[in-house]
């Protein structure tokens, strides 16, 4: 199983395509609170559609909470505008967590320190371009991750 990890997400949109990606692909969804909406926001039910019902969707406090969670993957990727390593240069293992930041912000600087050696980024060739919408990041390195578990 693939692990979905959403720290802090602001916009109920994104997080309803992932949770629809995350049904779709039997992955788990992690929610790190606080949330920038309600769960019951209008704009992440539509976005989920009917997909909600059937994600395996959890929700954490805090960060540290989702670290001591026994639902918590035991290896963690993050993925940020802020790495020097590419996603497509990693070996991905079953049960492995995918790390994204808000859309606003990111991932915060404490956490960019604790997962030194564990960040990727998805290359861009136009620099001056911040980076790719949060679901769409989202479906390209949990699809390359699926890919390798496939082969693997």
């Amino acid at each position: 199983m693939l692990h979905i990890v959403l720290f802090n997400p602001e916009i109920p949109q994104n997080t309803g395509n992932i949770g629809r990606l995350c049904a779709i692909t039997e992955s788990r969804l992690h929610l790190i609170h606080p949330l920038g909406f309600t769960i019951t926001d209008k704009h992440l039910k539509r976005s989920g559609m009917d997909y909600w019902k059937s994600l395996d969707v959890h929700h954490h406090e805090n960060w540290e909470a989702f670290e001591a969670s026994p639902e918590a993957p035991k290896r963690l990727w993050l993925l940020t505008t802020k790495a020097d390593h590419a996603y497509w240069d990693v070996e991905f293992a079953d049960g492995d967590g995918l790390v994204f930041g808000n859309e606003g912000h990111g991932a915060p600087d404490w956490l960019h320190a604790k997962m030194a050696g564990q960040r990727l980024t998805i290359p861009h060739k136009n620099t001056e371009m911040r980076s790719l919408n949060l679901s769409t990041s989202v479906g390209i390195v949990t699809y390359e991750a699926l890919r390798q578990l496939r082969s693997s």
